[in-house]
């Protein structure tokens, strides 16, 4: 029997906020790694975290400072149980900081390991439609990409994309809490 060869891509800012709108304890631990073997049933780990850019900040900005000093917490958690990390990168307009990069890097991701043969499954955290045609072609290729996202707001553009979706609710979230 053949092994299934499975990824998961999370988009670290999109189910930071999905989680957030279910309004618990945000003081509480996520276990990212529950997470993963939630959706693959299994406890081989090769998910890629998605994240905005790195964070830096000057001596005297305490709160970009404790911003950055969350934001590595958080990456070396997850590389210490096998995350792989992508950063976008963070632009500044009208004095306000926007993620970029991060949908194309997973797009790249979903399209060069569908073509260099590198996975079957995919499960995709994410609720980007922009990420569609990416997925579609990964699926002309035989990958299948699982779609991942919430019950209370799902995206139904990448439900009609995706052949098999997973709507996780507040009681799914809450199992992975710490």
């Amino acid at each position: 029997m053949k092994k299934i060869r499975t990824v998961v891509i999370i988009d670290g800012s999109n189910l930071y906020f999905k989680i957030k709108s279910l309004k618990l304890n945000t003081k509480a631990k996520f276990d990212y790694s529950e997470l993963v073997k939630y959706l693959t049933k299994t406890t081989s780990l090769k998910a890629v975290y998605y994240c905005i850019g790195k964070i830096r900040a000057e001596q005297k900005d305490v709160k970009a400072r404790k911003l950055m000093a969350k934001q590595q917490a958080l990456m070396t958690s997850l590389i210490k149980v096998g995350f792989i990390i992508r950063y976008g990168y963070l632009l500044k307009s009208n004095d306000r900081f926007h993620e970029k990069g991060v949908d194309v890097q997973m797009a790249v991701d979903i399209l060069s390991g569908a073509y260099k043969n590198k996975y079957d499954h995919a499960y995709l955290i994410s609720s980007d439609s922009d990420l569609i045609p990416a997925i579609e072609a990964a699926q002309v290729e035989g990958k299948e990409i699982i779609y991942v996202g919430f019950k209370h707001q799902p995206s139904y553009a990448l439900l009609k994309s995706c052949k098999k979706s997973i709507l996780l609710d507040k009681n799914d979230i809450e199992r992975m809490i710490k």
